[in-house]
């Protein structure tokens, strides 16, 4: 990280000073997993079904109980309702800011950004805002892991927030058999394995299903991920500074510190299994006239 003077940040960046938390940003192709991940992260669906992936612009999801706003280029908050999803403007909203109070966000500030590949929005829409990302995880479908569209823009993204990010093969549940799925990681590792300091292979739909059942959760894939996220919220944390840092503007190739050997001297984060949780409670809703919780409605979550 490197600092810069308040002329050199958008309007829309966050305000403040003093120590803050990691900001991890949740990338990849359009229906790669991205927003089901965040779900299983945090405990709960921080949107409504009812908004289209492709409306929104990223999403920054952080601790707390604020409204939910729209933060547009120049920088000025408007309440979020769901008539304000509808007719969201992609090109004019930097990011939309939603609170929630789950034990994750205690950490890390997660940014769910638009699928990369979406032909109807610009990709200035998520370019914009991934500055503000410390590090990243990238999700690609075991289907059609690293596709050279992705490797394309990963190349493009600037080091200091690669050599932290970790690349997640998501559906490994749709590879028939362990051969398949051993031969795709092989694939992977070989061609992004040194552009990220982590690479798992993960079945969300396992993990969602996992519930309290430890084997199922760790088959899944789960227990690998949590442990790495974990470390690399270790690794990040030291020395955040407020909200006026930005990311180094070179290419420049930065070696990779391991993140087993980073900030050994820090307490340890002790991964838990998944805990059932109410999904959409009152507190945690957007503000909508159409919709309402599902009392019977749970999910798993991590902390």
């Amino acid at each position: 990280m490197s600092d810069e003077s308040d002329t050199h940040r958008p309007a829309f960046w966050p305000t403040g000073s003093g120590p803050r938390l990691p900001r991890i940003a949740l990338m990849g192709e359009f229906s790669a997993g991205k927003s089901t991940l965040a779900n299983l992260m945090i405990g709960t669906n921080p949107l409504p079904v009812q908004v289209v992936a492709t409306q929104l612009p990223p999403v920054l999801i952080q601790h707390g109980t604020g409204p939910t706003v729209m933060v547009d280029l120049e920088g000025n908050e408007t309440p979020c309702t769901m008539a304000a999803f509808q007719d969201i403007n992609t090109d004019a909203t930097a990011y939309i800011r939603f609170h929630c109070v789950e034990d994750i966000l205690t950490k890390c500030d997660l940014i769910d950004m638009p699928g990369i590949s979406d032909p109807n929005m610009s990709s200035a829409v998520w370019e914009r805002v991934l500055p503000m990302a410390d590090a990243v995880i990238w999700c690609t479908p075991a289907t059609q892991a690293w596709r050279q569209s992705e490797a394309s823009v990963w190349q493009g993204i600037g080091a200091s927030i690669r050599q932290n990010s970790m690349l997640v093969i998501t559906r490994s549940d749709m590879l028939l058999t362990e051969r398949d799925r051993a031969k795709v990681l092989k694939r992977v590792r070989a061609e992004a394995g040194e552009q990220f300091a982590q690479l798992v292979m993960m079945s969300l739909s396992q993990a969602q299903d996992a519930a309290e059942d430890a084997e199922l959760w760790a088959e899944s894939g789960a227990d690998a991920f949590v442990a790495h996220f974990m470390q690399m919220v270790e690794k990040l944390a030291p020395g955040l500074s407020g909200a006026h840092e930005m990311p180094e503007a070179t290419e420049t190739q930065v070696a990779k510190t391991p993140v087993s050997e980073a900030n050994s001297d820090m307490p340890q984060i002790v991964p838990r299994r998944p805990v059932l949780r109410r999904q959409d409670t009152p507190e945690q809703q957007l503000p909508s006239e159409d919709t309402s919780p599902d009392p019977g409605s749970y999910m798993p979550k991590f902390s």
